[in-house]
């Protein structure tokens, strides 16, 4: 279950988030994502929960010159973040958007796609029927979300660190929520709920490769919700956490460049 810090992407996280975590993890499922999405030439696309604009840099170049392509997000800096790097498209459009209230007219897009971004629905069946609404007969609703943190070696590793720091009271983010909606047979049941009925769900195994062991500790540490959870408890063992999940990454993985293994599940869902 999500907390409201989960959601809470303020501050110098933003620029922390699309510097360390966006090339160590995001660009490559941003890719696939865009190929996936575009192979049908969609004339009209929705993104929620677009974060800090890594499909939008990945999907607006393999769009059509008239297609239309909304960008929302609930986190207003996540989204100014986004706009500030896309450069000049006059094909996109910005908006704040609540997820589970979308300010669209019904049967509006080809494609409704979102980043890893489901797992943050406070309710995730009112955003997919949501979702299904705004898509035209037909439409493809495509997203992505991640597999068990245990598939997902950096982010394991950087909670067992953190753990370590704070035993009585784990900081849990990365495997209550990044990596807490991986089971394919409730994502199905809810899209189902919302009124899917065509789903097809395939699983992806990466490699999350990063110049050193610091870089994903800082990228998960400080660019991620992970960073509240851990002021929460004590703000001044930020450097500290960050310190231990270094050390842990490179007690495993080396101390040059890293490489790990990622995992994320694609879904597939057409109205």
């Amino acid at each position: 279950m999500t907390t409201g810090s989960d959601r809470v992407f303020s501050g110098s996280i933003p620029e922390l988030y699309d510097t360390y975590l966006v090339p160590l993890i995001f660009e490559t499922y941003a890719d696939d994502l865009a190929e996936r999405v575009a192979a049908a030439a969609p004339k009209s696309v929705l993104e929620i929960a677009a974060g800090s604009g890594v499909v939008p840099r990945a999907l607006a170049p393999r769009l059509s010159s008239d297609a239309h392509y909304a960008v929302t997000d609930l986190n207003q800096p996540m989204l100014d973040h986004a706009a500030g790097k896309q450069g000049g498209d006059d094909r996109i459009t910005w908006q704040q958007a609540d997820a589970l209230n979308l300010p669209f007219d019904a049967a509006a897009f080809d494609a409704v796609v979102c980043q890893f971004g489901v797992m943050f629905f406070p309710d995730r069946v009112a955003g997919y029927t949501e979702a299904r609404r705004v898509l035209k007969p037909s439409g493809r609703f495509i997203f992505n979300v991640w597999d068990v943190i245990e598939a997902n070696e950096f982010a394991d590793v950087v909670t067992q660190a953190a753990a370590a720091v704070f035993p009585d009271d784990p900081p849990r983010f990365l495997a209550r929520t990044p990596h807490g909606y991986h089971d394919k047979a409730q994502i199905r049941g809810e899209l189902e709920q919302a009124g899917f009925s065509d789903v097809s769900i395939t699983t992806v195994e990466m490699v999350s490769s990063a110049p050193s062991a610091r870089h994903p500790a800082v990228a998960y540490c400080q660019g991620t919700p992970l960073r509240n959870e851990i002021e929460a408890r004590d703000g001044s063992l930020l450097q500290h956490v960050t310190d231990r999940a270094t050390e842990a990454i490179a007690a495993r993985f080396g101390n040059g460049a890293v490489a790990a293994k990622i995992c994320g599940h694609v879904v597939t869902a057409y109205r």
